[in-house]
């Protein structure tokens, strides 16, 4: 499938596939997508300290980064991707320049050079794991805190924002623990919802009304 570098809104790159008329990021700005559904509706609504995330879409390692930029607390990351993107792709990512993150320009190679498969310590307080692996494989039980859900959308995918996926998200997820998405979707929502989530609308990223978030709410 054909690829192509396309910079957005706020001036940050991301990968689109013409083919699906689909990109890795919102057309609207890459890195303020990441910062309004990642960081601000989920990273922040977290409290405990020490933090296990599952990212569903790896990809160009934008969210995984800005995670680490902005973590205040230990972080365990897992980063689930079928389809990884190329050294090439990578390196025309401009995530560093418009972060201005230069003094973490080597963190950002460190988090694609790794192996996969392995635990990688990317600093005294944050841990990477990638996982090349098919979505419908994931099969961790009360593992996670928070899960970054990054799929390609539903438009294109239709087969990652089922019943049976939510179920595998849900069931990774410790009691309480939320579930962060870009879409909006009513389909998206009630299959959140039929698996047992507690779904809350709220204001999307430039460029999109609303987005969700989800949260296993303990037993009572």
């Amino acid at each position: 499938m054909k690829r192509e570098i396309l910079i957005t809104s706020d001036g940050s790159s991301t990968i689109h596939l013409p083919d699906w008329d689909e990109q890795y990021h919102s057309k609207n700005g890459s890195i303020n997508e990441t910062y309004h559904v990642f960081i601000k509706s989920g990273l922040r609504e977290v409290t405990e300290d020490n933090v296990a995330i599952l990212e569903i879409g790896f990809g160009t390692g934008l969210n995984c980064f800005i995670t680490y930029l902005e973590a205040k607390k230990n972080i365990h990351y897992v980063g689930v991707e079928a389809y990884p993107v190329t050294a090439e792709e990578v390196e025309k990512m401009n995530f560093i320049a418009v972060l201005e993150a230069e003094k973490e320009s080597e963190t950002f190679k460190k988090m694609h050079a790794i192996s996969w498969e392995e635990k990688h310590l990317i600093s005294d307080t944050f841990s990477l794991t990638k996982r090349k692996q098919f979505f419908e494989d994931i099969e961790d039980k009360n593992t996670f805190n928070l899960i970054y859900f990054d799929a390609f959308g539903a438009r294109v995918q239709p087969q990652l924002w089922t019943v049976e996926i939510f179920r595998k998200m849900f069931e990774a997820l410790k009691e309480n623990g939320i579930l962060v998405t870009y879409s909006a979707k009513g389909s998206v929502r009630r299959a959140m919802q039929e698996v047992g989530f507690v779904v809350e609308r709220l204001p999307g990223p430039p460029g999109k009304r609303e987005m969700l978030r989800a949260t296993k709410k303990s037993i009572q």
